[in-house]
């Protein structure tokens, strides 16, 4: 018998915190107008004081774990996609592990940037489908707000903080088709913190461990890759585009995802689009926008979903399934 695995259940949470494109503009020199026709970006969430990565991926998975009726010790994995870990170590998932009463099974973090949840999800879906996994908590959680830099006009405007969870569960039925993982390091300076633990630890301390980009080039790239990790999909699967219901992209910037969703040939209200109230969320931009979409009755079961990601390493990758 072939096991799939397949979404039991989604989950999100947000910071109750708020900024928006008019808060900003009192911080550094732009404009609501600015923003919205560069990114499509009107407001993001941000961490209060004290609020951790473990505490909005806590949040994200009990929400997952009701809307699937699966209690903690259901789960038999864990994987939490995050650029923003609460410490060095031990890892985030192992932190929720112990809050959520799930302990024994494996548990560990996945760094891929933006592209950390469809890494997150690729990986479950290979300890599913090898037997060795029943049922996995997969999770994209990050308090970007953290690394921002909010005198530097190029990022502090885009990003938010955020997490979104899916139950993925061993299942006779097709779930999850494929996912499609790729990186490419050399393009490593165009997006990235330039300081770590092992490298420039006083800049850390100093408190300069903060997202540097080089806009254009990462807009130009982002476009052109995505637009092969589709083709790549579809073929692998002997799939049309019309055969595509809905396509949840990484919510980073309005012009990647329309361009995204012309090379489908998708109509606008079949992308769930949440980047407007959002902001770019990294790693839990993904599920996030999922959640959305699964909770307000636009993704129906049965459906074709197409996930896809862009991030700094470079990092891409996209997955297909049957909601």
């Amino acid at each position: 018998m072939t096991v799939y695995s397949r979404i039991a259940g989604t989950g999100s949470h947000l910071p109750e915190k708020v900024l928006t494109n008019q808060d900003i503009a009192r911080m550094v020199e732009t404009s609501d107008e600015w923003i919205t026709e560069r990114t499509g970006i009107k407001k993001r969430h941000i961490v209060a004081e004290g609020e951790t990565t473990c505490d909005l991926a806590e949040a994200a998975a009990r929400r997952a774990l009701e809307m699937a009726g699966r209690s903690a010790k259901d789960i038999d994995l864990i994987v939490v996609a995050t650029t923003t870990p609460d410490r060095i170590f031990p890892g985030t998932a192992c932190l929720l592990q112990a809050r959520l009463g799930a302990q024994g099974c494996p548990a560990f973090d996945v760094q891929a940037v933006c592209t950390g949840f469809i890494y997150a999800l690729g990986v479950a879906d290979k300890f599913i489908r090898s037997g060795s996994t029943r049922c996995a908590l997969v999770i994209g959680a990050e308090a970007m707000s953290r690394i921002i830099d909010w005198t530097d006009r190029g990022t502090c405007v885009l990003f938010g903080d955020g997490a979104g969870a899916v139950i993925l569960e061993a299942s006779e039925e097709p779930g999850v088709l494929s996912t499609h993982l790729h990186a490419d390091g050399r393009y490593e300076k165009l997006l990235h913190v330039p300081y770590g633990v092992s490298d420039g630890l006083d800049k850390v301390e100093a408190g300069q461990a903060k997202v540097r980009m080089r806009g254009n080039e990462v807009f130009r790239i982002a476009v052109n890759t995505l637009g092969r990790i589709v083709d790549e999909t579809l073929l692998a699967n002997g799939m049309q585009k019309s055969d595509v219901d809905w396509l949840v992209p990484h919510q980073a910037n309005i012009r990647i995802i329309q361009a995204t969703a012309r090379k489908l040939g998708l109509s606008m209200d079949r992308v769930v689009v949440t980047v407007d109230q959002h902001g770019n969320t990294s790693a839990a931009s993904v599920p996030l926008a999922l959640d959305v979409a699964v909770r307000d009755g636009r993704i129906q079961r049965g459906e074709t979903v197409l996930m896809e990601a862009f991030g700094g390493g470079f990092t891409w990758g996209s997955a297909i399934l049957r909601f």
